[in-house]
């Protein structure tokens, strides 16, 4: 093979490897960090979508943290520690409030009612909110979403969460449902499995859900930084379509399919308490069955801020909601 041959055959070489390896590093499995605001099988979509590869299949490789808190999750993601928060739709508002240049956007539905569950103390028998006037309610913190909606139901039962009963709270997440087996309230408000397992214990009465009272919201948003947003679009679509996977998913399978497929996230769980759980959540309807975020539950999700005193202005939900992402997922995950 004479020079001018072979240098043409080099160069060749050279341009097909430059195409292979860039066509092998568009193939690799994009990074992704998400922080969850806790651990709960509220969230069991999201697990869905991790156990059963649904973000894999999508060309993600998620790192799931817990983030264990709203205000931890967001200072996370607007430092660039991770890149979604799973966590209440009122954090994205309430850095918009705080006149934040670069505003965090909601872009895939996880839940869409409040996942709390009142449980009282005592057997109440025939149960009547009017009972919880006077008595001590272990709540939760102040300007969450549980809190909140759960101030939105009282006032809606025509009682004062600040006049016509104590309420509690002082105590930590992670600590209240010990500290209501600790003896402290008459009635708390709590999650699944928490709730469930407080029951099986004998040690409390499920007796009313706040996800049932106040209605539709967009109670779990996974959401992102906007810059992040228009810098990888791809990856948002990607991440939605997984999402919308598990959504599918968990509608067309039973509380103990779900339960199994969740299980390796709840390892000190017994699979009874977390069937019964998915299956409250199930019938009520909390896991939505779309990404998309209504603009009806978004107004809802400002009543109910408004109601707290936590609202200084109504924004309106083309600020901070995205739908385009599942809009295109539902049209095309089939």
């Amino acid at each position: 093979m004479n020079n001018a041959r072979k240098g043409l055959w080099l160069a060749l070489i050279v341009l097909l490897t430059a195409a292979l390896s860039g066509c092998g590093g568009s193939g690799q499995a994009q990074k992704v960090k998400i922080g969850e605001v806790t651990r709960s099988v509220f969230y069991a979509p999201q697990y869905v979508a991790l156990e059963k590869g649904f973000f894999k299949e999508e060309g993600l490789d998620v790192e799931l943290q817990t983030t264990a808190g709203g205000d931890k999750t967001m200072t996370a993601l607007l430092s660039g520690a991770i890149d979604v928060a799973l966590v209440g739709a009122e954090t994205s508002i309430y850095v918009y409030q705080q006149g934040s240049d670069d505003p965090v956007i909601n872009f895939a539905q996880l839940t869409q009612t409040d996942g709390t569950f009142l449980v009282a103390r005592d057997d109440p028998g025939e149960f009547d909110w009017e009972k919880l006037k006077g008595s001590v309610f272990l709540g939760q913190r102040k300007g969450g979403m549980p809190q909140m909606a759960g101030e939105f139901t009282l006032r809606k039962h025509g009682i004062d969460p600040h006049q016509d009963l104590e309420l509690i709270q002082n105590v930590d997440f992670a600590n209240i449902t010990a500290a209501f087996v600790s003896g402290t309230g008459q009635f708390v408000q709590l999650f699944e499995p928490q709730a469930s397992i407080i029951e099986k214990e004998g040690k409390g009465h499920v007796v009313a859900s706040f996800g049932t009272e106040s209605g539709k919201l967009p109670y779990t948003v996974f959401m992102t930084k906007q810059s992040y947003m228009k810098e990888r679009p791809e990856v948002v679509q990607k991440f939605t379509n997984a999402v919308h996977k598990a959504q599918r998913w968990v509608q067309s399978h039973t509380p103990e399919e779900i339960a199994e497929t969740v299980a390796p996230y709840f390892k000190d769980t017994d699979m009874d308490i977390l069937v019964s759980s998915i299956k409250r959540y199930q019938e009520q309807g909390t896991y939505a069955e779309t990404p998309a975020l209504a603009e009806e539950a978004w107004n809802n999700l400002l009543d109910v801020m408004d109601s707290a005193g936590e609202l200084n202005e109504r924004v309106e939900a083309g600020k901070l909601v995205d739908n385009s992402f599942a809009e295109q997922a539902v049209n095309t995950v089939k």
